[in-house]
């Protein structure tokens, strides 16, 4: 175990070494920097342990993406976070061990006597919660014990999560940095390509009464029929096929956890299929008139692409409405647009 450590506190020399990255707004800058850092920690520690880094990537991001951020002249522990690079957060019960009478336990052995998963990564004879090095050793630790295989990696975050739906996240945005062997995704497009007629407003909350009153989740943006529908971020394929309210429609998990929903196609581009990942832009199919009833139906109202938008919290997911994002987009890829004239 000791050589381990070693090698990891060698191997840190390596990980906070700025890397040279092109001239670009220092927002981004920033963000692309933080996520190469990111990476090559989770590097590291897929070489110390064995998990794979695009699994700790993903958890990290998830994480992330669920946890609220501290609000400005909030207490000490809250402001000492704002300084970790990385997102996991381990409970108290967890970290130091359920029957541990010292929540805030950070000696490794009394951590591990009573069954905490809390570890130091760093060699300092600390388990630090706050410690991104601590954190990421520990999760790491933690997946390996349940083996490598996909399988395996499924049955462990299952059991550190006890959701479904979190793992089925987790795999995807896993499979999504793969694929990229990077976590820095960014870009939009706006949904229909902006050369072709169409138009939308604001609807999300309006009534609906087919199948029952309910509220209008989405942005309706009418084009003709065969109109090209187009992926907005970087994400993956988690849903394809028939469903009686929104017809031929596909479900889309973006690097932000986000779920892109499209409803009421004519048809899908026959180069995708569920699991798969997208870009922004990537033709994924075409507007058309399909739902509110069995599969085949269509015609029942005007074409347009029904566009919906859904956050996860770790506990359930919630729709929200799209429209300001929509024109953001909107407006981008015209300023990308005429740029390039």
């Amino acid at each position: 175990m000791r050589y381990k450590i070693l090698f990891f506190i060698l191997a840190l020399s390596l990980i906070f070494i700025p890397v040279p990255i092109r001239a670009a707004s220092p927002e981004k800058s920033t963000a692309e920097m933080l996520a190469r850092e990111r990476q090559a920690l989770f590097e590291h520690m897929q070489m110390i342990t064995g998990t794979p880094w695009y699994y700790l990537a993903a958890i990290d991001q998830y994480e992330r993406n669920i946890h609220k951020k501290p609000k400005k002249n909030s207490d000490a522990s809250a402001s000492a976070s704002l300084v970790r690079k990385t997102g996991i957060i381990f409970s108290p019960e967890k970290w130091s061990g359920f029957l541990n009478p010292n929540p805030e336990d950070t000696n490794p052995a009394s951590i591990s006597f009573f069954g905490g998963l809390g570890k130091d990564g760093d060699g300092d004879g600390k388990a630090e919660p706050d410690n991104d090095l601590d954190v990421v050793y520990t999760m790491a630790s933690y997946m390996s014990k349940f083996g490598y295989t996909e399988d395996d990696i499924r049955i462990a975050l299952w059991n550190y999560y006890a959701r479904d739906k979190n793992v089925e996240i987790v795999s995807e945005l896993a499979s999504l940095f793969r694929h990229h062997n990077r976590l820095y995704l960014s870009g939009s497009a706006f949904p229909v390509p902006l050369h072709y007629t169409y138009s939308y407003r604001s609807t999300w909350g309006d009534p609906r009464g087919w199948g029952g009153r309910r509220i209008h989740e989405g942005t309706d943006i009418f084009a003709g029929y065969g109109t090209p529908v187009r992926a907005t971020k970087h994400g993956v394929i988690e849903t394809m096929g028939w469903n009686p309210y929104g017809g031929w429609r596909i479900g889309i998990r973006d690097v932000d956890s986000i779920y892109h929903y499209y409803a009421h196609l004519n048809g899908f581009n026959k180069k995708f299929k569920t699991g798969d990942v997208v870009q922004p832009g990537d033709v994924i199919g075409y507007v058309g008139s399909s739902g509110y009833g069995k599969p085949g139906t269509s015609g029942k109202f005007p074409p347009h692409l029904h566009y919906g938008i859904y956050r996860d919290n770790g506990k359930n997911e919630y729709s929200y409405d799209p429209y300001p994002l929509l024109k953001r987009w909107e407006r981008e890829e015209y300023k990308t647009r005429r740029k390039k004239n």
